[in-house]
């Protein structure tokens, strides 16, 4: 959104897996999506890498196909199991590369990419060798004033506007730990007249909504959502922290316990800060969960300042400065390929 935003006529392609939530959300949000048969990577190097790397490297001639075929000035890329393949095919057609890593600990992907790509940029400071800029953030969540939607977020879910909010979701896949216990402590939350806006993931069997809880597999709305809440039970996956912190919603982050163990580090900055609370996912506890939740909602001047606090470490215009630096990226080739080909000719 930010690079047509800055260059209206820009063309842009998404490179993509093929069973990915990127098959759904990229077409419903107007971008063209090229899929390729990637594999994902191993966290760490070891044997598992080259039981896949013939996977990689037909994904990495799809994306070079792909590249050629739509004239690609630059890639950019944010790791994932779908990046490597559009990075090394980058590499190999001289296209230019900008990769940006949002977590403490770097993905394999990235951690490549970062010895070849034009520019690199990093959320963490010291992650990778490279410039620290914020997680770019959609339009939706950039542009909210929570006050302001608030109304309109309670009205959306068909929530009350004089009860307090919790907030739960636990990525895109929803959360089984934070589910279960989410379970366990509802009628305590309940009780204390504490309503609960629950995604619990669309892999996940559907809760049975009642009064003061809703139950929503995947929030469309995540805008409105993030307006309704008071405050948030997460994961701390990079995104999540990007966004509660720049709308500046004080939040319980239950940072997943596998992977780089980049969850707890992500949410450390907002922690320290005074936004947020972090509890390891095996401490997680209907128990602890209700006595917390209801202490921090009924205090209204203790919840403003972790709002605040949050919000201090948000940024909202991530999106506008990496698109100008993409875009910076992508002149430069676009020149050098327009002065090789006159060379040639």
């Amino acid at each position: 959104d930010a690079l047509t935003a800055l260059e209206p006529d820009i063309e842009i392609t998404i490179i993509g897996g093929e069973h990915g939530l990127e098959t759904t959300l990229v077409p419903a949000r107007g971008y063209q999506l090229r899929s390729v048969s990637a594999a994902a990577m191993p966290r760490k190097l070891s044997l598992d890498l080259f039981s896949v790397w013939q996977k990689v490297r037909m994904a990495t001639r799809q994306s070079q196909q792909i590249l050629k075929e739509v004239d690609a000035d630059v890639v950019v890329g944010f790791g994932g199991y779908a990046a490597l393949p559009a990075y090394l095919a980058a590499r190999k057609v001289a296209c230019g590369l900008v990769i940006h890593e949002a977590n403490a600990k770097p993905g394999l992907a990235n951690k490549l990419a970062a010895r070849f790509a034009d520019e690199v940029f990093v959320s963490v400071p010291g992650s990778l060798r490279g410039t620290t800029m914020a997680l770019p953030l959609r339009s939706s969540i950039a542009k909210l004033d929570r006050q302001q939607s608030r109304s309109a977020g309670r009205e959306f879910f068909g929530l009350s506007s004089d009860a307090p909010v919790l907030l739960v979701f636990g990525g895109s896949q929803g959360a089984q730990r934070i589910n279960e216990v989410i379970s366990q402590s509802l009628p305590g939350l309940l009780e204390l007249g504490i309503q609960v806006l629950h995604g619990y993931g669309p892999k996940n069997v559907s809760p049975t909504s009642r009064a003061g809880y809703v139950a929503v597999s995947y929030f469309d709305r995540m805008d409105l959502a993030y307006a309704a809440a008071d405050l948030g039970l997460t994961r701390a996956g990079a995104m999540t922290v990007a966004e509660v912190s720049a709308v500046g919603l004080p939040t319980i982050f239950v940072p997943l316990p596998i992977g780089n163990g980049e969850q707890k580090l992500n949410a450390l900055n907002m922690a320290n800060a005074g936004g947020a609370v972090v509890i390891d996912n095996a401490s997680l506890n209907a128990e602890w969960l209700t006595q917390a939740v209801g202490s921090l909602v009924k205090d209204g001047v203790k919840l403003n300042e972790m709002s605040q606090a949050a919000a201090r470490c948000g940024v909202k215009d991530a999106g506008l400065q990496l698109a100008e630096r993409v875009l910076g990226v992508a002149y430069r080739h676009r020149a050098m390929k327009s002065k090789n080909e006159r060379d040639n000719s």
